[in-house]
């Protein structure tokens, strides 16, 4: 389904050598001009494509989004999904194509994907599901980059041909210093690398802002000591006690914990059961981030509520949560009941 509006030029047949992507280097902002024209000048850097690459929640899942050239980027997929032309003419034509793993995990039955967890986050028709470069999930074309709020040209696929990519990140990681990271492609981030998250799609993604961060490995994520000082929070809320959460959902957690208060429905939410709020991991068996690494996500009475499941929450506290700027997991195609995420920001009169 054609969108017009944010339609490109199709790409043509696919031309040129396929290769691979070994590394790649991911910044907050733009890459200096200069910083490109010296990777570019290693002799260890063979191809080096720059795109635009961001981060979107999706279902308390933060995908990493591309918006690319879909004729350069086509050739740092695997042959499968470089040589499936009517998935880049697509991309062209205004669509998002997605990972192919991710099929089975979203279970869109409309044919269209929020790129975003904001409550007025744009949606993307879905036109095809396939291989994609190493650590991105959704790819979409630059137009959508542009009105998705992605920025520009802040990244790089780096393939090193014969040499090492070990050996190559370090004379990457000189020239980008600290305004980019830079990382090995694969199927796990090795513990110690560093990553970069921008999250984009809306006002709340904006409040939330931008950090780097280490990986700890087991599934554990290190963001930067100045993001946290600067953004985490413990601080007491009505029913559950102290949270700990980002500094921005607060007031409108406040709000909505003290409504179920004073409707007399404080029962309905077990603090024993409730399974915290800041917890900075990847989805478990993947390379992407939970909400809860942001602090904007939350979960309740966990037992009576696991995924998969309708859930056991009532329905009244669900509509005040919803009224406060929250969503919830138990409305998505696999549900996850106990999961609250803030998708608006609400300001308390």
């Amino acid at each position: 389904m054609a969108d017009p509006e944010h339609a490109v030029d199709p790409p043509g047949p696919r031309a040129g050598a396929l290769v691979y992507a070994d590394l790649m280097i991911k910044g907050k902002d733009a890459l200096d001009p200069d910083v490109i024209e010296r990777i570019n000048a290693l002799k260890t850097v063979k191809r080096s494509p720059v795109l635009s690459l961001g981060n979107a929640g999706v279902e308390n899942t933060v995908l990493n989004i591309a918006a690319v050239d879909p004729s350069t980027y086509r050739n740092f997929t695997v042959r499968e999904s470089a040589e499936l032309q009517e998935q880049w003419d697509r991309v062209a034509g205004g669509e998002v194509t997605l990972e192919k793993k991710l099929a089975k995990q979203l279970r869109d039955k409309q044919g269209y994907l929020k790129l975003g967890n904001d409550d007025d986050a744009p949606e993307v028709h879905i036109g095809a599901y396939a291989p994609q470069v190493p650590q991105i999930d959704a790819v979409v074309n630059e137009k959508w980059g542009e009105e998705l709020g992605i920025p520009t040209d802040n990244a790089m696929l780096v393939n090193t041909g014969i040499h090492s990519p070990r050996f190559v990140m370090k004379d990457l990681q000189k020239i980008v210093g600290d305004d980019a990271a830079v990382s090995i492609l694969g199927p796990n981030p090795d513990p110690g690398a560093q990553q970069i998250a921008v999250l984009t799609g809306g006002s709340v993604a904006e409040a939330v802002g931008t950090f780097r961060y280490t990986v700890l490995g087991g599934g554990r994520i290190a963001p930067e000591q100045s993001w946290v000082t600067a953004n985490i929070r413990t601080e007491p809320v009505p029913i559950p006690g102290n949270v700990t959460c980002h500094r921005v959902i607060f007031p409108q957690l406040r709000a909505a914990l003290l409504e179920v208060q004073t409707t007399g429905l404080a029962d309905e939410i077990h603090p024993g059961e409730y399974a915290g709020c800041y917890y900075p991991r990847y989805i478990a068996n993947t390379q992407q981030l939970s909400l809860h690494s942001f602090g904007i996500a939350l979960d309740l009475n966990v037992p009576g509520n696991q995924r998969g499941s309708f859930g056991e929450m009532n329905r009244a506290v669900v509509a005040i949560f919803k009224k406060w700027g929250f969503a919830r997991g138990g409305d998505w195609g696999y549900t996850d009941p106990m999961h609250f995420e803030m998708n608006a920001i609400k300001a308390p009169a």
